[in-house]
């Protein structure tokens, strides 16, 4: 048989997402972010829970060919543009919306021969620094745009720094208005987090407009992670995970105090106990550095890491099983995160937030030698 590791990807839970989103921004249409293949998902695997968005954001021109690929001949965003000139022939050529952060992007759309005009998002640095206008050349930016026969429609964007944290929005959404104040053109602003905590604040001088304006970039809320943890969890934002790591014991050992587990000698027994041993390591995607202590589920009861993560295995203490009267052996189920065949859910960001990262690496690293199901 093979070895027992499985990634599954939840389609009604990226469904559920999905209409989080649209709850939270009722009158906003809703980019569904596919970036790192789907973070990590796989674009194909999560297209159809997906269709109901208005959009696809990416940001590889082949991810833009494998969503037409599938069908989908709605809107694409590439959310850093094109990265040479001749890019621009394949946005014609697959109808793609595309981001402008720079001059040079606008130099090679102006020597572009459109055979029809494109559809722009001027991206605003206003306060993250890394791509984008300046607040006091965008205006000259969008006048160029606006000018060129290659352009059929322009919108306004940019990205927060802080939605997720105490420093908060209030400095780059002003920055934002003063930019684009009397511009025509629809307006993105929202992340994940803005989404979920700002989407309801005021666009001061655009009438009965919100912060989550004309449209939203949900990216990895729609995958069921908090982008705010642990201020707050997943569940705390009534998300759920769209994909779950799950593989089985394959060994037992029964330890004395004294007794030491794994490479390195990283963690010692202080009384008698049993741990399992689980198929699943770091060539697999799982974090490295992950310590002592890092959840786990067994049989659907939560538990921990205990010794140093190998390649191929880690092993896990089998304690609260035993005392709760959990029979567990060869073959018992454990999840790495997401949801046990039981309904417990352990959220990656937990995990994340335990091995010292987010779950955005952890959804984005899973390795490519483990299968994939969709459920």
């Amino acid at each position: 048989m093979p070895r027992p590791i499985l990634a599954t990807v939840h389609l009604d839970a990226l469904r559920h997402n999905l209409q989080r989103a649209r709850a939270c921004a009722p009158d906003a249409r809703v980019w569904a972010v596919v970036k790192a293949n789907a973070y990590g998902h796989g674009i194909e695997r999560v297209f159809e829970a997906l269709r109901g968005a208005d959009g696809f954001a990416l940001l590889d021109l082949l991810e833009a060919e494998r969503v037409r690929a599938l069908g989908w001949r709605g809107p694409i965003l590439l959310l850093e543009g094109v990265f040479e000139p001749r890019d621009l022939e394949l946005c014609s050529r697959l109808d793609l919306w595309h981001t402008v952060h720079c001059t040079e992007q606008l130099d090679w759309l102006a020597a572009h021969k459109a055979h029809a005009p494109q559809r722009v998002f001027l991206k605003l640095n206003s306060g993250m620094n890394r791509l984008g206008f300046t607040p006091t050349a965008f205006r000259a930016a969008w006048a160029r745009l606006n000018a060129l026969p290659q352009v059929e429609e322009i919108s306004l964007m940019t990205h927060f720094s802080d939605a997720d944290g105490a420093r908060g929005i209030a400095h780059q959404q002003a920055a934002f208005e003063a930019a684009t104040a009397d511009l025509c053109g629809e307006r993105s602003l929202c992340n994940s987090a803005a989404l979920l905590r700002h989407a309801q604040t005021p666009l001061q001088g655009q009438g009965v407009q919100t912060l989550a304006a004309d449209w939203v970039r949900e990216g990895i809320a729609l995958y069921g992670g908090a982008p705010d943890h642990p201020q707050n969890t997943s569940a705390g934002w009534d998300l759920q995970p769209a994909m779950s790591l799950s593989s089985r014991l394959i060994g037992v050992q029964a330890l004395q105090a004294g007794d030491t587990v794994g490479y390195g000698s990283a963690f010692t027994a202080d009384r008698p106990m049993r741990v399992g041993v689980v198929a699943c390591g770091y060539a697999d995607g799982y974090p490295r550095h992950a310590p002592n202590g890092t959840p786990v589920l067994v049989a659907g009861v939560r538990t921990r890491v205990v010794g140093r993560v190998s390649m191929d295995m880690i092993t896990v203490d089998l304690a609260p099983l035993d005392g709760a009267g959990v029979a567990v052996g060869i073959g018992t189920e454990v999840v790495l995160w997401g949801r046990a065949a039981t309904g417990t859910v352990l959220p990656a960001d937990e995990v994340a937030a335990a091995a010292g990262t987010i779950s955005y690496e952890l959804l984005c690293a899973v390795a490519q030698r483990v299968p994939f199901a969709v459920a």
